[in-house]
This record gives C-alpha cells, structure tokens and sequence, in this order.
C-alpha cells in the first residue's frame, strides 16, 4: 500500500475532523492541553473541560502559578487524575525552562508525556515529522497491515510517515480510528484505503489488533463518613498520589465503629448516623463500592478543621476538587439532611 498514505492525508482533508477546539492553532502549550486530555478519554468529554481550562489558564505560566488544588477543580469529573497532577508538574517545569521543548524527545521529558503524546504534540505544533501509536493510528495499522505486536506497529508507523502533510496525515489517523475503523462495526465502504486492507480481506478485523482479554476485576469496599454539621460538610484530602491523590473525599471508617471514629479521629460527637444509597465505581484495576453514611454532628472540635480536613458549605464542596463519585454524593445530600436525631450505628 504505497499509496496508504496520500489516500489518508487526501481523505482526512476532505472527510476528517476539523473544527475541534484545539485544531487550527501552532500553539505547542494548548495542543499539549488537548493531548493530555485526550488521553484515554472521549472528544466529547473532553471538550468542555479542555474551554473551562483555558477560560482559567491561558498559557503555561497561569497553569504553573496555580495551586494544585486549583487545577485538579477543574479536572475534577474527567478521571486519571494522575494526568491533572503531571500537567502541573509539567506546566511547572515548562515554567522554568523558559519555554516549551520544540522535540519529540524534549517534550517526552516532560511528566506524564509517552512518546506518542509526544510525537503528536511535535507534529501539530511544530510540523515534525514524527510517528504517534495512540489507540485509533494501532487499530488502523494493524488491521490495514494484518501487523501484531508493539515493535512491529511502531516500526510500521515510522515507515510509512510522508515527506510532506504530516500535520493532516497524523490527523487522519487519528480521525480514520475514530470515526470510520472503530473498534465494533467499523464503516469499512467508507474508509479510503479498504481496497488494501488485510484484515478486511482475510476476516480478521474483529481480531485485529488483538483485544486484551478480559478479565473480572476485584472490588474494594469503603464506608464514606458524611459528616454534617448545620449547613457544611466535613472533606479529607488524600495523599498526593495513588488512588484519586491530591482530591478531597469523605473520611472513610478504619473498622471501629462510626460513633467512635468520628469522636477519635476526626474530633466530632454525632448525635445520629444512617446509611445513604450505596454507589459503585469503576476504575482500571478493580471496582469500588462504597457505603455513605450520613452523620448529624452535635459538637465538633478543631481537630476536625487541622491539617488534611475541612469544614465546607455543601454548595461550596459540590464545586470543590473532588471526584466525581463524591460530588454526586454531596448533589443528594441537601435532600438528605433530616437526620433522625437518636439513632446511631
């Protein structure tokens, strides 16, 4: 397939996506934005966070001005929160460079930056002529080529790179993995290399590439503490990294019982406590359930305001850097705060 691709470049400019936020512009720091967004997640969730960001950071220096808590607000909802802590690190390190690295290799330096990220981040703002491997360009080759294997597709993509277009070449991966050669029912009478696709012509494309196997991820169970006092609510910050680290959740209970717990660690007498709706959430290696139990605080103490903790007004939480699963927790809870007030568990 020679001819692989001038077909795609010719397809994707008159077929391909083109009025995405982040298109038309040489700007390296918000193609950067869009990239790291866009990992893992779906055009159309990214986009209203991707405007909401730059409504607030304009540029690099704004981003590394911010506090963290700041930025993982506003990336709250999107999940990965790892790529939120890394962007600020990274906006960070940009800051004090002085400017953003102009090569595939400098931007992979960067934290949270893998070499396909990189490469299209250097191909978009820069015109390099360099190779990405996202999830769309690895479905397209490998069914296009009948190629297996992370050497053999990177090696593919590499060899196939034009002298010139790369900018709509990459694009067109990009958008032919997105919108034509999907993972199910892919439109393959609309796909401008089909005439030479192996997969195709051999029957092999719900095999190609090979799909991960599936398997029965393990849960985790937690008891939230919803500790409510008059018209606030008690947040606990994780720890800066691992498992939504950085956010601000519910205390969870340690195994003693709720009234003790709270009295212990957290410095608060509750007059009653009952279970909310259970809810469950599902991340990359396992699935948490997670049991809300709504306290009514009848004394509080400072211990309950020190470091990692804070009191907040319900209103205030819900916009808070929280993950999603605890904001619609804190949406519920105005409707359920008439706590029964002798009763605790």
């Amino acid at each position: 397939m020679r001819d692989f691709a001038p077909r795609l470049v010719a397809w994707q400019r008159r077929h391909g996506r083109h009025g995405l936020p982040w298109q038309g512009t040489r700007d390296p720091y918000r193609i950067w934005l869009a990239e790291v967004m866009l990992q893992q997640t779906q055009v159309a969730a990214v986009i209203p966070y991707y405007e909401r960001f730059l409504a607030r950071f304009a540029d690099v220096s704004a981003l590394a001005a911010a506090s963290q808590d700041e930025v993982l607000r506003l990336w709250s909802g999107l999940g990965y929160y790892a790529r939120g802590r890394n962007l600020h690190a990274a906006a960070k390190a940009i800051a004090v460079q002085g400017s953003f690295p102009r090569t595939a290799e400098g931007i992979q330096v960067l934290p949270g930056v893998g070499r396909s990220t990189a490469a299209a981040i250097a191909v978009f703002a820069f015109g390099r002529r360099e190779a990405i491997l996202d999830g769309n360009a690895k479905r397209v080759l490998a069914r296009c080529f009948g190629a297996e294997g992370a050497g053999r597709l990177w090696e593919l993509a590499e060899r196939l790179l034009p002298q010139r277009g790369i900018r709509a070449y990459t694009q067109g991966l990009m958008d032919l993995g997105a919108t034509v050669c999907t993972r199910a029912n892919p439109a393959c009478e609309r796909c401008p290399v089909a005439r030479g696709c192996v997969a195709r012509r051999e029957g092999r494309i719900a095999e190609l590439p090979a799909p991960r196997r599936r398997r029965v991820l393990p849960q985790r169970k937690a008891t939230w503490l919803v500790l409510v006092s008059g018209a606030q609510v008690l947040l606990e910050r994780r720890a800066p990294s691992g498992l939504w680290g950085g956010l601000w959740t519910f205390p969870e209970l340690d195994g003693a019982g709720v009234k003790g717990h709270c009295r212990r660690v957290l410095g608060c007498e509750i007059a009653g406590a009952r279970k909310l709706a259970p809810l469950e959430h599902g991340f990359t290696h396992f699935t948490l359930q997670a049991q809300p139990v709504l306290c009514a605080v009848r004394k509080r103490s400072p211990q309950a305001q020190g470091a990692g903790h804070m009191w907040l007004d319900t209103a205030d939480a819900v916009h808070a850097a929280v993950p999603a699963p605890v904001r619609a927790v804190l949406k519920s809870l105005e409707e359920a705060l008439s706590l029964p007030t002798g009763r605790s568990s």
